[in-house]
């Protein structure tokens, strides 16, 4: 004989996407967790205590005391069976239950006798999970024991929250050091995240003595873009050199907008040779670009390059080269490289 199939919950959709909320599928261990579970078996007097997910096909086990199981096919778990109830399931023995009976952990190898759950209820309030306790022998817990499992699920379901709100938290912060450091637009570092990588290539140059070139590029005639075909337009070839910039340069090189129409790349292990050819390539790529939004438009750009010379007296030096470099592109007119 098989085991009864056990039936989804009428609310199965909202409480899968509320399970998945707390991202907590298949995570590390947790210490916090974990005592939680092993606090329901003290309590309890069970030598098994498990804190389960009860996932679209499956049950994983955020923590287990007592033994090493990680997960159980859905149809083949007592909590699937648990979160039917409003209250929780409470089987002082597996065997004389028929939803349980048949089930491989009540009669396979050191088989379970007892269960008892209580549900974890999320804020929004659909059944996620259970915390439960099991035991070999067959048995009942009293009713303080019942009540304390329940108050145990409740602070299980208080560290979901917690634990969610660290990572939300988390992924705030990370999107605020992003939005510190890259420009909302191109996707590049912004001005102040280049200078600081300039800053910081330079001082190494000037210790170890290696390579390092500043390319500055300007986009010619980037206002009658804007005065002619608009605003959108514009941010679109913006979008589209950045997207250039990433893709088209080395691992190690490093582009960013400073502002407007105006970007820079620095080349750390580039002397001004090999810097020259590749700003030459990158002049051309974007003569032959056409980006999404902009297709009509032939853009093309000014660059100014700089290499580092042991004379310079900083940073700030190597820029104002690569700046001056740029504006004798402009005059020469245009779409060139200078240096």
């Amino acid at each position: 004989m098989n085991p009864p199939p056990i039936p989804l919950p009428a609310d199965e959709t909202e409480r899968l996407q509320a399970l998945r909320a707390y991202m907590l599928l298949d995570t590390e261990a947790d210490a916090d967790f974990d005592l939680l579970a092993e606090l329901a078996a003290a309590l309890c007097g069970t030598p098994y205590a498990f804190i389960s997910l009860v996932d679209e096909d499956r049950v994983w086990y955020k923590s287990r005391h007592g033994r090493a199981v990680v997960q159980n096919p859905r149809q083949l778990d007592y909590c699937a069976w648990s979160i039917l109830q409003p209250e929780g399931l409470d089987i002082a023995d597996l065997r004389q239950d028929a939803r349980t009976a048949l089930l491989p952990p009540t009669v396979g190898p050191n088989a379970y006798r007892m269960y008892s759950g209580a549900n974890l209820v999320s804020s929004s309030g659909h059944c996620v999970g259970v915390l439960c306790v099991l035991d070999t022998q067959v048995r009942q817990l009293d009713g303080r024991q019942r009540q304390l499992l329940a108050r145990l699920a409740r602070q299980v379901v208080a560290l979901m929250e917690l634990r969610l709100r660290d990572v939300e938290l988390e992924h705030a912060n990370s999107a605020l050091r992003r939005l510190a450091l890259e420009d909302e637009l191109t996707g590049l570092r912004n001005r102040r995240a280049l200078l600081a990588e300039l800053e910081r290539e330079f001082n190494v140059c000037r210790r170890y003595g290696s390579p390092l070139s500043v390319l500055m590029l300007d986009l010619d005639h980037f206002k009658y873009i804007n005065d002619r075909h608009g605003h959108a337009v514009g941010d679109a070839v913006l979008r589209g050199l950045g997207g250039l910039l990433r893709e088209g340069l080395r691992q190690v090189d490093l582009p960013g907008r400073l502002g407007g129409e105006e970007f820079a790349v620095l080349l750390p292990g580039s002397a001004a040779e090999g810097a020259l050819q590749l700003a030459e390539v990158l002049r051309q790529r974007i003569e032959a670009a056409r980006f999404a939004g902009a297709e009509t438009l032939c853009v093309t750009a000014s660059l100014g390059l700089a290499s580092y010379a042991p004379e310079q007296a900083d940073a700030a030096e190597l820029l104002r080269l690569a700046d001056a470099a740029l504006y004798r592109a402009k005059l020469g007119g245009r779409n060139r490289v200078a240096c």
